[in-house]
This record gives structure tokens, C-alpha cells and sequence, in this order.
């Protein structure tokens, strides 16, 4: 049974698995412990007694293989859903040993094509042996050529010696200095980032550092093995974990990684029951007595249970969660009813805007003049009329006077807002416009020019290009609200959406950006400014094109990165010291009109500890077309991205 019922979450975080031995008697196991409280074991299917050498060659090819129990004995549901496959641990495909290693490839072939039989879900393989994988990772990578949709979680010892605290279990890999990033990212660059091959880290007793950690949350983590002796021993005498570890699970039930209960039972328990289970009615199911790791599943429910439940926000983003969609062409194509309401929604953002106009109204008109003087008011891109009402509403709250022009191109709203000015009786306010705010001739001046055209990088969905066209028709000294914004990036680690991305196996796609809600992703280093526009802007040599080169360092104590691409934010100034954004230092809360962006790599980079990593990008514009070009130079250099905007653009 799941470990909680969290209100929002149906991630697979919520089910937590044990590790077993061999066992011949699989419904047994089974029964035993599930009863016992786990939702899924990961057991051995081939007695580890088996090699295939030892075989007669004349019987080899009549002999049955001691696999654990015929696909029989347990429903296709039973071993599809409760059951993940664990691969010999002795196979060492990269041996000297001549025998092991055919011996190795042979069991390894033999078992994932039984567990492919049963329509297993995953199947675990062993650690590599040494730093060498190579002729594991080839055979691994045959494999999944002609996998059905089962995934192989590799095993790999979460450790990461630093130079001021050597791991204490560093021997699991052949002792020294190590970072097991290093082993996963040659295995995962030999198998050409496949996206079937993933991961199952061990969590041992001591952990590396927090930026250490952190990059793991950006790859393709399925399953956490945490082992009995990596827990402490409360005052009680009960399993528990170090607060490192506790916020580590955390992160795991955050990211919907799955936790896999393993060892034997280290803890002498009291007498009684624990009291994080002392209401469980299960302790002994039909005369069987309790699971023997029952007190560490108690316990990791325990943590789970303790976790906030998920935000609303969160919740109506669930499905969000890493989906790639193609930014908006708001000037090329009319938006849908559907979109509309959906920006209509965040009320957080025309908060926001209203607190803005609000003191530009203050500011624009002192307080003696306020009935005698009446405030000209654009919004362009009215929409549906969302800002409409906030600036009517702001001129109620500040007690001045207000005459609104509603410039909107798509027909389809401007039926809409026709039937909203009618239905809120403000015919002699706000006059509307069906026109292209770059076409439109205003009969007068704005004092106020108000506009939500920003994309989810600020400039991508041409806002720039469209105030240009819309300044004319403020006066010299008026007010745009906003008032400038910027763009900004940070390196990331995104497995996911680059397998998303390659998935499409063209070019197209490796040169679009993309937005997304952000999820399965690790930042690497603190975002960076990268184009700024401001207005109005009344300089005699503007120009909407531009050019940044950035360099990001990345914390020397995180090891060796992967930089699948990088995510993109804005910030704006709606007016003085009001403002709303999406960076992650100073985003706006609870607002989410905007996803970030994500600019994908054709080639992921690895970064090395304390190497820079420098990034280029254009902001280039032609007569139909504003585009994006990028490329990394340091640590290796990169293919220009989206060169003429070939792939993806904006159109004008």
C-alpha cells in the first residue's frame, strides 16, 4: 500500500519497494512481503549459483535456466506491477577474466530477455565493477536497441570524495578519490543517452555535498536504494535518519523517485511495537510475524506523511511538469478562448499591474487636479480586457479620472470585450479598437500605455517590436507600464527534457525553445542577466538586436556536471519598485501566467569542477522575423544554434 495518501500526489515516490534475496518460491516471497507493507520487491531472477560455463555443452541446450519459478506462478499484473528485476551481481562484463566475462554477457542477455518474457516494468543491474565499463555498457546498449518498454535502472553508489572529507565507503568502487557521477556518465555517453537506461542510486552512510547532490535530481534517477546500516538509532532504539539524509528523502518523494528498503534488520528493536507503527493492525498478517524491515518502511512512510501536502498552484501544475510546449506566436496567430482564460486567471499578475497604475495615476495627476484632469490610457493587446478592468478599478481606487482605449487585433476577443463593456456600462470610458496597435492611428496621446506582452524569456513573443510600433501614441513624458524588462539564464541539468528533445530525432527541434514547468531539472549555477529592453525608448540608433556573452562557474564541491541546455526567466519593472517576474531569486509568488524556457543543447556538455562554462546568445532580427542563435565556446566549443533562425523564430 502506498506510504501516504498526499493530497495532489500521484507520483511514484508514494510506493516503496524492498530488496531480496534469491528466492525459487516467488509467490511465497511475494505473499510475505507484501503483506509485510512494501508495494514492490526487487529480487533476483537466476539462482546467483548459476554460470554458464559450469553448463554441460551437450545438456546446455535442452537444460532448463534456474530462474526463479515459471512465468506462471505469478499474473502477468503480479509481476508487471510488483516486481523489478534484479540482475546477478557477480556479472562483471569488463573482467580480465576471459570465462567471467562471456560468462557475464551470457546471463546478462539470458536475464533481461526472461524478465522482457514477463513484461517486467524495470530490472536493476549491478554496479560496474571498475572505473572501466566499457564492454558492459556495449552489451547494455545492444539490449536496449530492441527493448520493449522496460527500463534498466544501473546501480550506482551515491559517494563523492572531497579533498577535506574522504568518503568513509569509498572501497565501493576501488577505493581513492572518486565521484560516481563519473562512472554513470561514461555509462549513459556510451549508450548515447538512451532514455530506457537509467538510475538507481545507492545511498550509503555518508553523503557528499549538497551541491553534489543536487545534480542528481536533473538525471534520470528512478529508484533510491537506501541500506539498513545508513540509518541511526533514536533514543528509542528505532532505525532513523541524519537530517542530511532526512532532507535527501525529501528531495527523492519531491522528484517522484522511488525508495527501495535494502539489507538485513540491524536495529535490536524493544519489546512492542514502534511507535511510529503502534496503530498498524498489520504487524502479524495470518499468523505471520512481522516483516524483519518494517521499522525502516514505518519510518520512511513517517517521513513521507510529515511532508506538506502540495500546493494548489503546484497541483493545477502537475500535469505541466516537464511537457515541452512551443512558445506562443502572438503576433502571427490569433490566441484561443481557452488561453485567454487560463492568463485571466492569475490574479496575482493584475494585482501586480493595478499596484503599478495605480501610482502612475498618483504620480501623473497630484491630488487638487484629480477631478478636473482625465488620464489618456492605452492597452494594447487588450485581450479578453483583463487590464482593462484593473485600470478602471486602479482610477476607483485612486479617485481619478480615466479614459481608456482598448487596442486589440484578434476579432475574436474584440467581440468579447465589446459585449464586457457593455455588461459593465463603460461606453463613454473605454472605447475599443480593432486594429494592430503597429497600424493604428490614435486620435490623441497617451499619458499611460499599458501592455502584457511578455513571453516567458520577455522579449520572446516580440514585445519589443510591438511598443515600438505602440510609442508613437504616448506623449513625450508618458508612462509604459512596464517599464523595462530582462531575460536571464542559468546551466542546467535536464535528462528528461533532453531525451524529450532527441525523441524527435531532427535538427528542428534541438534548435527551438521550448516552454516548460520545470521539474526534473538541477540547476547548476545562479542565473545571469542576459537582454534588457526599456520603454519608452526614444534613442536615435535603437536597435531590437542583441548580443551576451556569459560565463557561468559552477561550485568547484559539485563535481563534473552534464549541461543538457539552459532555462530562461524574465523580470520586469512594471512601474517604479513594482514588478513581476519568473527568476528564481525574486519570482513573483504564486503566479503562473508564465513557465520558464528551456534552450536545449544538440550536444550535452560536461563541465569539469572550477572549469567556466561560457554561453553566447544573439537576439537577431530581420523583416518577417526576430529569432534566437546560441552556442557554448569554453569548456569545448559548440555548433552555433538556429543559425538565420532556420528552425524556430518569431514572426513579425
Amino acid at each position: 500500500m502506498p506510504l501516504a495518501e498526499r493530497l495532489g500526489d500521484k507520483s511514484d515516490s508514494r510506493y516503496c519497494g524492498v530488496e531480496t534475496d534469491f528466492n525459487d518460491d516467488m509467490p511465497q516471497l511475494l505473499f510475505f512481503n507484501i503483506n509485510g507493507g512494501f508495494d514492490f520487491v526487487v529480487a533476483p531472477l537466476m539462482d546467483p549459483a548459476y554460470r554458464p560455463s559450469l553448463m554441460d555443452n551437450d545438456s546446455s541446450r535442452s537444460a532448463v535456466l534456474p530462474f526463479a519459478g515459471s512465468d506462471l506462478v505469478l499474473s502477468p499484473s503480479q509481476w508487471s506491477s510488483l516486481v523489478v528485476g534484479k540482475i546477478s551481481s557477480w556479472i562483471d562484463l569488463d573482467s580480465e577474466d576471459e570465462i567471467l566475462r562471456k560468462d557475464s554477457e551470457i546471463a546478462l542477455k539470458q536475464e533481461l530477455a526472461w524478465a522482457s518474457h514477463l513484461s517486467l516494468q524495470a530490472c536493476l543491474l549491478p554496479a560496474p565493477k571498475g572505473e572501466s565499463c566499457a564492454n558492459y555498457a556495449r552489451c547494455v546498449n545492444q539490449i536496449l536497441q530492441n527493448l520493449n518498454n522496460m527500463q534498466l535502472w544501473l546501480r550506482i553508489p551515491l559517494e563523492k570524495s572531497d579533498d577535506d572529507a574522504i568518503c568513509e565507503n569509498s572501497d565501493h568502487l576501488g577505493g581513492g578519490q572518486i565521484d560516481s557521477w563519473e562512472l554513470w556518465n561514461s555509462f549513459r555517453l556510451l549508450c548515447e543517452h538512451h532514455s530506457q537506461l537509467s538510475i538507481a542510486l545507492d545511498i550509503l552512510s555518508s553523503l557528499p555535498s549538497a551541491n553534489s547532490l543536487g545534480r542528481w535530481f536533473g538525471e534520470s534517477v528512478r529508484a533510491a536504494i537506501i541500506h539498513t546500516n545508513s540509518f541511526l538509532t533514536n533514543a528509542r532504539g528505532y532505525p532513523c535518519l541524519s537530517k542530511r539524509h532526512q532532507k535527501l528523502m525529501t528531495g527523492f518523494f519531491n522528484h517522484s523517485i522511488q525508495i527501495v528498503v535494502s539489507g538485513k534488520a540491524v536495529h535490536n528493536l524493544p519489546m512492542g511495537s514502534s511507535e511510529l507503527a503502534a496503530n498498524q493492525p498489520d504487524n502479524h498478517v495470518d499468523g505471520i510475524q512481522k516483516h524483519p524491515l518494517r521499522s525502516y518502511l514505518d519510518y520512511v512512510g513517517y517521513l513521507y506523511q510529515r511532508m506538506e501536502p502540495l500546493p494548489e498552484q503546484e497541483r493545477f501544475e502537475l500535469t505541466y511538469r516537464d511537457y515541452l510546449q512551443s512558445p506562443l506566436q502572438p503576433l502571427m496567430d490569433n490566441l484561443e478562448a481557452q488561453t485567454y482564460e487560463t492568463f485571466e486567471k492569475d490574479a496575482v499578475k493584475y494585482i501586480q499591474y493595478q499596484r503599478a497604475i495605480c501610482k502612475a495615476l498618483l504620480d501623473r495627476i497630484p491630488d487638487e487636479k484629480a477631478s478636473l484632469i482625465t488620464t489618456v490610457l492605452m492597452v494594447v493587446g487588450a485581450g479578453r480586457g483583463p487590464l482593462v478592468r484593473a485600470s478602471l478599478q486602479a482610477a476607483e481606487e485612486t479617485g481619478r479620472k480615466l479614459k481608456v482605449y482598448a487596442v486589440e487585433k484578434n476579432p475574436n476577443a474584440v467581440v468579447t470585450l465589446h459585449s464586457l463593456v457593455k455588461l459593465e456600462a463603460w461606453e463613454n470610458i473605454v472605447t475599443i479598437v480593432s486594429s494592430d496597435m503597429r497600424c493604428w492611428d490614435a486620435p490623441e496621446k497617451a499619458d499611460i500605455l499599458v501592455s502584457e506582452l511578455l513571453g516567458s524569456f520577455g522579449d520572446n513573443e516580440l514585445s519589443p517590436e510591438c511598443l515600438d510600433g505602440a510609442q508613437r501614441f504616448l506623449k513625450q513624458d508618458g508612462i509604459s507600464i512596464p517599464s523595462s524588462y530582462t531575460s536571464f539564464i542559468q546551466p542546467v541539468t535536464a535528462a528528461k527534457l533532453y531525451n524529450d528533445v532527441k525523441s524527435h530525432k531532427d535538427l528542428v527541434h534541438f534548435e527551438t525553445a521550448y516552454v516548460v514547468k520545470l521539474h526534473r531539472v538541477a540547476s547548476l549555477a545562479p542565473s545571469q542577466p542576459v537582454f534588457t529592453f526599456t520603454h519608452p525608448e526614444y534613442s536615435n540608433n535603437k536597435s531590437n538586436q542583441r548580443y551576451k556573452k556569459l560565463q557561468f562557474v559552477i561550485p568547484i564541491d559539485t563535481g563534473s556536471t552534464m549541461v543538457h541546455g539552459f532555462a530562461g526567466y524574465f523580470d520586469a519593472t512594471l512601474y517604479k519598485d513594482v514588478h513581476l517576474g519568473i527568476e528564481p531569486s525574486m519570482a513573483t509568488p504564486n503566479m503562473f501566467s508564465w513557465f520558464p524556457i528551456f534552450i536545449p543543447l544538440r550536444t550535452p556538455v560536461c563541465v569539469q569542477p572550477g572549469s567556466p562554462l561560457e554561453v553566447h546568445l544573439w537576439r537577431c532580427c530581420g523583416a518577417t522575423k526576430v529569432w534566437y542563435e546560441w552556442c557554448v565556446t569554453s569548456p569545448i566549443a559548440s555548433a552555433i544554434h538556429n543559425c538565420n533562425g532556420r528552425s524556430y523564430w518569431v514572426g513579425l
